[in-house]
Parts: C-alpha cells; structure tokens; sequence
C-alpha cells in the first residue's frame, strides 16, 4: 500500500494575528491586500503594471488566502499611525 506524502504545513489563524497584533486589524489588512491581488489578476492582460504582485507562492487561488499567507510570512508591511 503507498503511502501519501505528508501534508503541507498547514497555516494557522493565530500566526497570521500574531503578525499584526490585532484580530480586527487583520481583517482589515488582509482585505485590503486581497482586494489588491485581485486588480492585479484583472489587470494582468491590459499591460499596465498598477498593482503589486502576489508576494508568495501558494497552491490557493483565492486572493483573501493568497493574502493572509503573505501576513502570515511577514510578506506585509503595516503602519500604524497615531492621532
């Protein structure tokens, strides 16, 4: 009997908050970066370079997990400003 090849890491939620600090805060990164990957995808066969590409490489094809991959390796700079 073969067996299968272990699993890829899985990436956990906890890391990728431990990244930004904030749960709340996560959300709103990962949203803002996800919705950036997708331009770039849309904007891939018009020829322009606007967005920034995928930062990592993933098996996955949905921007949002694209996305908190890239926090989750520390692909993504946040800056905090204070009032």
């Amino acid at each position: 009997m073969a067996r299968s090849p272990p699993p890829k890491e899985v990436m956990k939620l906890e890391d990728v908050i431990d990244q930004i600090g904030n749960r709340f805060a996560t959300v709103v990164v990962a949203s803002r970066r996800a919705r950036q990957i997708n331009s770039y995808f849309h904007q891939l066969g018009v020829g322009y370079g606007e967005f920034v590409p995928p930062q990592v490489h993933s098996l996955s094809r949905k921007p949002l997990t694209i996305a908190m991959e890239e926090i989750a390796e520390g692909k993504v700079a946040v800056e905090t400003v204070e009032e």
